[in-house]
């Protein structure tokens, strides 16, 4: 079995516990306004131009974002990072991207971590077909499970794609048993409002299993990313959010779950 990826980070300490190895998965069927991956859009190959310097010259250089890798191929590398998994508990988180944008060789990755012993993080946006969706659950030790706007209707405006599925996966997730990480993305004016974030605490009360909320701060580093792709970032005005809202914000959820970060 083989798919597309367009990055790999060992030694990762934000995707799930312990020292991780995280895979990134091409493909994704959300467009959000604060995406910092657009790398990942789109679900094949993609030619990208950054200015390179030497010296003092300068240059464009034409570069090939994702390739195609085996699961056997993957297994390789990560056999390699074992030891390191096994003195921090850690493990590998498969992201993206959306990696149930391709469902079967994440699933298939999945079982080839969990019949080596090895711990197995899902990092989500939730849209997936729920077929797709059933079939990570035997294989997934943890969801990493984004919730971005309660409102259906807000979550299209601002992501392409309203949250009905991504509600219904969440409900599976939390009916598996297997603990959920809920991450919030907050992007000023869109995501923190009063009323979002209220939305959000009545979601993450309703299901069980969830443990613990990332609250993430919107960043503007992806603005680079955008321009070597000739693409207009629609939150090019936007500035880095502030770490005291976002604290005060992942204050208000702490009456919900025992463990609330800020920044994962």
């Amino acid at each position: 079995m083989k798919g597309i990826i367009f990055h790999t980070r060992s030694f990762s300490v934000h995707d799930g516990p312990g020292i991780r190895k995280s895979i990134f998965l091409k493909g994704c069927p959300l467009r959000c306004k604060w995406c910092h991956n657009p790398e990942s859009h789109l679900f094949d190959f993609e030619e990208v131009q950054s200015l390179q310097k030497l010296g003092s010259k300068s240059f464009n250089q034409t570069k090939t974002v994702g390739r195609v890798v085996s699961v056997e191929e993957l297994m390789r590398a990560i056999r390699a990072d074992i030891p390191f998994f096994e003195e921090s508990g850690g493990g590998v988180t498969l992201s993206g991207g959306e990696p149930l944008a391709q469902p079967d060789f994440t699933v298939e990755l999945l079982a080839a971590c969990k019949n080596e012993e090895i711990h197995t993080a899902l990092d989500t946006c939730g849209h997936a077909p729920s077929k797709d969706f059933k079939h990570t659950i035997e294989h997934t030790d943890l969801y990493l499970f984004d919730l971005k706007l309660a409102n259906s209707d807000a979550h299209k405006q601002y992501t392409g794609i309203d949250n009905r599925l991504i509600l219904q996966n969440l409900k599976l997730a939390s009916e598996s048993g297997k603990p959920i990480i809920i991450r919030i993305p907050l992007v000023e004016g869109i995501t923190d409002t009063s009323e979002n974030l209220e939305g959000i605490k009545s979601i993450v009360a309703s299901h069980r299993g969830i443990n613990r909320i990332d609250i993430l701060p919107y960043h503007s580093l992806a603005k680079h990313k955008f321009k070597m792709r000739n693409k207009k970032y629609s939150l090019d005005d936007m500035k880095n959010y502030s770490q005291s809202k976002a604290q005060i914000v992942a204050n208000s959820f702490k009456q919900l779950v025992p463990i609330v970060s800020v920044g994962g």
